[in-house]
């Protein structure tokens, strides 16, 4: 038998002796009365060797324990922090002495009534006067030292390192603190949040591969969200001014450290604006969330200092030509196209005059270090934006770099039902050349265009890359509390195991 397996059946040994003796190792409720992190401020004055007679109530689970004999000494840590847990031996009561000698092992959520002191060294302690088993712990948690080392095990047991690494449990908190920012700034700005459908007949509002499933009440197919853009949209139609969602979508392609299958956005679409009130908007928000969850506006990401007070705006075809040195004036055809893209070794099959310019900018985009706009798309590769009335070969489409991460897409609205129908056939021309990445004709939107959408602006962020970029992540799946991770014992279509 192995060590672990020794632990495990001396836990359950422990569990089988509390039932024995009449106590239920996870009870149904605990009054806490107080957290860690309200003692360690409440009793801050404390001096060395100076206690209290307050009576405590607190809750956690025990992260360590040390027994010197005539005192011990334990460290509790709940949702709020840690803090020591001491017992002596001529003070905490026999019966509670011999309870945690008997039943208490590390990992277990126990209950902790006693009183405040700071010991000789200056360590906050709750010296305890009784405990109570609210959780038996059945498995030990991860050595101190080593902690889970293995990238792959701290995604699969997200729980345990949410308890054994406080930086990564930070993490998510600033995770809910920048949606519950962003919700307050959308509604403070007359955005109205509503919800749209993540299963769908026919998928749209973005260039992706959508995931297909089936309802077996309605016996269809249907799709996964790949954006809530085309009903939001509609919402302006039927009269709502500025809407935003907050929601899943759902792309099924390939996954890297910027990308995941399944991902969240913020979308927004306001009326009688374009897109250099939505570039605007965006800045703002972003200086927003760094002042309040940053408490300053310069950051630090991957070693790179960013100033997030000044934002450059430069058109698609000035940034490849700075990067690249390419004059994409030059591209008329697809054959053009496929040429500059062997030369830059992007497989040719799938290029066209259209996604071309795309393609290069992703050869340079992790050098958009400073907060940066790219503005001014092809017409061809935005099927949903409105062209710019100086230049109708370009589209009113920017994309916010910062960190060398793409952090939104965005445009004015075409709300030109006629247009509109013409580029979802063009779209389908691309996908018949073999374009996957290209959006079918929604007839329903058309003919909701026809009854008339106001003039509008409309922003998608990518919550993860904001995560990443505040908590100074290079992965996604370090943002995503719980990644999606391979089933260990999955098989593959040939019948293997993978």
């Amino acid at each position: 038998m192995g060590r672990q397996d020794q632990i495990i059946n001396e836990r359950m040994k422990k569990l089988n002796a509390l039932k024995a003796a009449g106590i239920n190792p996870y009870p149904n409720r605990f009054e806490v009365k107080h957290t860690a992190q309200e003692l360690q401020d409440k009793y801050k004055s404390l001096k060395n060797n100076e206690a209290r007679k307050d009576k405590l109530k607190l809750a956690g689970r025990l992260m360590s324990f040390r027994n010197f004999g005539k005192i011990a000494f334990g460290v509790l840590q709940d949702h709020s922090g840690k803090i020591q847990i001491q017992i002596q031996s001529d003070k905490t009561p026999e019966k509670t002495q011999k309870f945690i000698k008997d039943f208490v092992d590390t990992g277990d959520i126990i209950g902790i009534e006693g009183t405040p002191l700071r010991t000789e060294r200056g360590e906050l302690s709750v010296l305890i006067n009784t405990a109570t088993m609210l959780t038996k712990s059945l498995l030990p948690l991860p050595e101190k030292w080593h902690g889970l080392q293995d990238e792959e095990e701290r995604y699969r047991k997200r729980y345990l390192d949410t308890t054994i690494n406080k930086e990564v449990k930070t993490v998510f908190e600033t995770r809910a603190k920048m949606l519950s920012i962003m919700r307050t700034f959308m509604d403070e700005k007359g955005f109205i949040e509503i919800e749209t459908p993540l299963l769908q007949t026919v998928y749209g509002g973005a260039l992706a591969e959508p995931f297909i499933t089936h309802i077996n009440a309605y016996d269809t197919d249907v799709f996964l969200s790949i954006a809530p853009e085309l009903p939001l949209k509609k919402a302006l139609v039927g009269g709502f001014n500025k809407v935003y969602e907050i929601t899943k979508k759902f792309r099924n392609e390939g996954a890297d450290r910027s990308h995941n299958p399944e991902h969240m956005t913020i979308e927004w679409y306001q009326s009688y604006a374009d897109y250099n009130d939505g570039m605007d908007l965006v800045e703002e928000l972003i200086k927003k969330l760094a002042k309040e969850v940053l408490g300053k506006q310069t950051i630090t990401y991957q070693g790179h200092k960013i100033d997030l007070r000044k934002w450059k705006r430069i058109t698609l075809a000035d940034a490849i030509q700075e990067h690249l040195g390419e004059d994409v004036s030059k591209i008329r055809t697809d054959d053009d196209a496929k040429k500059i893209a062997e030369k830059y070794n992007i497989n040719p099959e799938e290029i066209t005059k259209s996604n071309i310019q795309d393609e290069l900018m992703k050869l340079f985009r992790e050098k958009l270090i400073q907060p940066t706009f790219l503005i001014d798309y092809p017409l061809e590769s935005s099927p949903l934006a409105k062209p710019k009335e100086s230049d109708p070969t370009k589209a009113e489409v920017f994309q916010p770099f910062i960190g060398g991460l793409e952090i939104a897409r965005a445009y004015s609205e075409l709300n030109d039902p006629k247009l509109q129908e013409e580029h979802f056939k063009e779209q389908e021309e691309e996908r018949e050349k073999g374009t996957k990445e290209t959006m079918p004709t929604d007839s329903d939107f058309v003919t909701a265009l026809q009854q008339g959408m106001p003039p509008a602006c409309g922003v998608g962020i990518g919550i993860e890359r904001l995560v990443m970029l505040f908590t100074d992540n290079a992965s996604i799946r370090d943002v995503i509390l719980f990644p999606f991770m391979r089933p260990l014992h999955s098989k593959n279509k040939k019948g293997g195991e993978m």
